[in-house]
């Protein structure tokens, strides 16, 4: 099997099991207990009050409606993206409300909001680690972006607004901010499963009086790579040579110690980096 064809299968295998996690989270939380979460679940969620329409039937008629006006106005690229969501989200959310519909694992709203949440980020942020689309009501804010330049963080903003003041006026306030728990908890775990497998570090600009020893003795203490970068201070219009490292976060309190011991009058800035690449992250064993 080819390099591609390896990894095409690997994107498909990602999307199929971030699919099903959603679903199984839908299942097992946001239907049983009404949590009005983001996306088209929560769209299904508030307004089943007022039209009395079967939960997984207007999710799946969404998720197809959606795509369609999608894939019409987005494109060609975009219809591609999303297609294997399309397929297959309907299915398992189908398959597993009817195969959960016994089960109960709490009865606790705020569980579930948070478990829901959890289980939906998860899902999401494994078709967008592969680079696919959910689809569903991502797609709305997409489409009005296309047409009217607006911001796409805000259009986002709006349509969610627009679902929890849908839900509030349904199921009331205190649902609606139970919802918002998972909507807050789903873009946080998307964010942590996009990032996983990162290297979590510190970069640190160090401005010292002592740069050649402090250098010498970072090189002694931590073997890292250093870049000295040129900077000219404003006040003094002096040149202030500047070094610039990035550690392990479990490197940075021997860093710390050497800047301490050298210098303690060095003008230092910590950073938090999320991820780095390159020789000493990616291509060498950690230390």
């Amino acid at each position: 099997m080819s390099k591609g064809m390896k990894e095409n299968m690997i994107s498909i295998l990602m999307m199929i099991a971030g699919n099903f996690v959603i679903a199984a989270g839908v299942a097992l939380f946001i239907f049983p207990l009404n949590i009005l979460s983001g996306g088209v679940a929560g769209i299904a969620v508030a307004i089943e009050p007022i039209f009395h329409l079967d939960k997984t039937l207007v999710v799946n008629a969404l998720t197809i409606g959606l795509y369609i006006v999608g894939a019409c106005t987005l494109g060609k690229k975009f219809a591609l993206k999303t297609m294997i969501s399309t397929i297959i989200y309907p299915f398992f959310i189908t398959f597993t409300t009817f195969i959960l519909k016994d089960v109960t694992i709490t009865t606790n709203p705020l569980l579930g909001s948070l478990y829901g949440g959890i289980c939906i980020g998860v899902g999401i942020g494994l078709v967008y680690r592969v680079g696919g689309s959910t689809g569903g009501m991502d797609i709305p804010p997409l489409v009005i972006n296309k047409y009217t330049g607006i911001p796409l963080p805000t259009l986002v903003m709006c349509v969610d607004g627009l679902t929890v003041i849908l839900g509030a006026s349904t199921y009331g306030v205190e649902a609606a901010m139970i919802g918002l728990i998972s909507v807050w908890i789903c873009g946080q775990m998307i964010d942590k499963v996009i990032s996983f497998g990162g290297h979590d570090a510190k970069q640190i600009m160090i401005i010292t009086e002592k740069r050649e020893e402090m250098i010498k003795e970072i090189f002694k203490e931590i073997d890292r790579g250093i870049t000295i970068l040129q900077a000219k201070g404003a006040y003094t219009n002096t040149d202030k040579p500047v070094i610039m490292i990035v550690v392990y976060k479990k490197q940075f309190a021997t860093l710390n110690h050497v800047i301490s011991m050298i210098d303690p009058e060095a003008f230092v800035v910590v950073s938090d980096v999320n991820e780095v690449q390159g020789e000493g992250f990616t291509y060498q064993q950690e230390l």
